[in-house]
């Protein structure tokens, strides 16, 4: 652990992004009607739908899975580098490829290796002049491409351009709103000393398993510890022998189904040593032995939304007490141009 007596520019970068973030998710949102009705017509006659992006934008696609599946979609997300090695068939199929600048080296080959894309396949981005928003109709995030290094903004106005998708297909969009609108803001700080001497981090959930693996890749690409995420079953399956005091793990719980499940693995982590925190939009009491970071009781994307930012903000703040120039990559760049 360090003490930041100032900050560093890459975080002051994020800073900027992060303020902003709510209100371009918004005009975001507003902003997507009429092309989020044509995806979502899109969606109505194929019922299958196949999300393809790398990295955060892969994230996103993991979160939004359930949620379409809820809708009666066929719904699932692939790293598009998978999908350019492993393909599945895009045969009647509703694609969506997110890229938050549409200029991702697998995203141009993709284009490249099926000539254009499908009729079939719409863009995510948050670059209008981009290579994807070129090819193909794609929701357009405002407010232009993210600058700082780890995604933040980005994730944000990709979970509103789905939201506007979702919306098209009889979502109530009340409660995502107001997550948009009334942003929450529980304290991090009793996480921050939980996981204060930790040497690497798991972060699960099970419906919002994506939300767990967006987090995971903000932390370890800021910290630089190893920061991964695990589905809270495969986490069962063999993974809890590395549980211990230098591993936190950190949960998500939503007020669906599968919130026992959640509460169950938080008690198991907490037995075998590690230190828990559970960001808990369950509507349950906490979890004994563990930290909660509470919201209001929520599901779907109004949780997902709600705790968001506030993850992330815990992501920052446990990456600048590590690390000098928190937020300044070392290895890899904001867009990756090479495979």
């Amino acid at each position: 652990m360090r003490s930041s007596k100032q900050r560093p520019d890459g975080l002051v970068a994020i800073d900027r992004e992060m303020a902003r973030q709510h209100a371009d998710a918004l005009a975001s949102y507003e902003g997507a009607s009429a092309l989020a009705a044509r995806i979502a017509a899109s969606l109505q006659s194929t019922s299958r739908l196949l999300l393809l992006g790398m990295g955060g934008s892969h994230a996103v696609g993991r979160a939004v899975e359930p949620l379409y599946r809820a809708l009666g979609i066929d719904a699932i997300a692939l790293p598009l580098s998978e999908q350019l090695g492993q393909p599945l068939t895009v045969d009647a199929k509703t694609i969506l490829i997110t890229s938050q600048s549409g200029e991702s080296a697998e995203v141009l080959r993709w284009f490249e290796e099926t000539k254009g894309g499908t009729p079939e396949t719409f863009g995510l981005t948050l670059e209008a002049s981009s290579s994807l928003a070129k090819t193909v109709p794609s929701l357009i995030g405002a407010g232009g491409s993210e600058q700082a290094f780890a995604a933040t903004r980005s994730l944000t106005i990709s979970f509103a351009l789905h939201f506007a998708i979702l919306s098209a297909l009889g979502v109530d969009p009340t409660e995502a709103l107001r997550a948009l609108k009334a942003p929450e803001s529980p304290g991090i700080e009793a996480a921050l000393t939980a996981l204060a001497d930790v040497r690497a981090v798991v972060t699960s959930g099970r419906r919002l398993q994506g939300l767990a693996e967006a987090i995971a890749l903000g932390l370890t690409e800021l910290s630089r510890l190893p920061c991964f995420s695990l589905e809270g079953g495969q986490l069962r399956h063999g993974p809890m022998e590395m549980m211990g005091p230098s591993v936190g793990v950190i949960l998500f719980r939503a007020a669906d189904p599968t919130a026992g499940l959640v509460a169950a693995m938080a008690v198991s982590a907490a037995q075998a040593g590690s230190p828990v925190v559970v960001f808990d939009a369950s509507g349950e009491p906490p979890i004994a032995g563990v930290t909660t970071i509470p919201f209001r009781e929520a599901a779907g994307m109004a949780a997902i939304l709600a705790m968001l930012p506030v993850a992330q903000a815990f992501m920052i703040a446990f990456a600048d007490a590590r690390v000098e120039n928190a937020g300044t990559p070392v290895r890899s760049t904001k867009i990756t141009r090479s495979e």
